[in-house]
This record gives C-alpha cells, structure tokens and sequence, in this order.
C-alpha cells in the first residue's frame, strides 16, 4: 500500500469510535467524539448535549476527546461523579493473557469488557497504560440521565 491509502485506512479506524446509538434503556457514544462535536451534533440527545456544554467542558478543552476525559478521570472529579448518577459504565479493550490450545504458549490479547466509572477511576494512567486498556465507549442509562 501506498501513504494515501495507509492515510485512508487510519481515517477509518478512527471513524470506527466515532459513533451514537440508542436503545430503549441506554445511549452509547463512541470515544472518538471530542467534547465539542458532542454539544454540535443534533443526532445526540439534547439532555447530554446540555449536560456536556455545562458540566464536562469545564476545566477541559473542548477538542479533548472522551477517550482522554475518560481515561485520565480520578474519582475525586465532579465529572466522574456526575457520570455515576448517570449510571455510566465504559466499554474497553484489555490485553490479557491467553494459553494456547494445549495451554503451553501464552500469548496476549485484547478482550472487550464493561468497566464501571469506579472500577474505570480506581486504575492510575500508568496502571491503565500497563494493562494496554484503550476505551472504545460510554454507555449511559436513559432513566438515570434523565434524573440528572
């Protein structure tokens, strides 16, 4: 391949976390989103569109993605108690290790868990990085945002 096509390919994998869904009970949002893209898209509900320009964005620069809000966050910030009223848990990738078929060969690999804002606060960055975790989204209660 060549450098546009390395470029193009790049682009997409960090398109790939940028991303809102719902359901019937939660939002999801993709950690690629940076805070202002957040309060600008109309496709985000409005309850956590206002909740980000009011609460999150404080103290923070607005191009901060919610990967960096989320993976530099310690308990003792308003944000992470804002996010635990909202019932908030983070989906991440972990690098953990794997034997092999006949449990001789170890080998590490990433798998995909929900994390709780506790679980998410209580590891340090340098805790964080040691264990290869990258934030892929935040999902958040509807009922509970609403009470928010």
């Amino acid at each position: 391949m060549n450098g546009i096509d390395d470029l193009k390919n790049s682009k997409t994998s960090y398109e790939d976390y940028k991303y809102f869904m719902q359901d019937v009970s939660y939002i999801y949002i993709g950690s690629k989103f940076t805070l202002q893209e957040i309060m600008d898209d109309e496709d985000i509900t409005f309850r956590f569109r206002r909740i980000t320009a009011d609460d999150l964005v404080k103290d923070r620069d607005p191009e901060d993605t919610l990967e960096t809000l989320l993976y530099y966050l310690s308990d003792k910030d308003f944000t992470s108690k804002l996010l635990k009223r909202m019932g908030a848990r983070v989906k991440v990738s972990i690098l953990r290790d794997q034997k092999s078929l006949f449990g001789k060969k170890k080998e590490r690999v990433y798998r995909t868990e929900e994390l709780s804002i506790d679980q998410l606060t209580s590891l340090s960055p340098d805790e964080k990085e040691a264990k290869g975790i990258v934030i892929q989204e935040l999902k958040v209660s509807k009922l509970m945002l609403a009470s928010v």
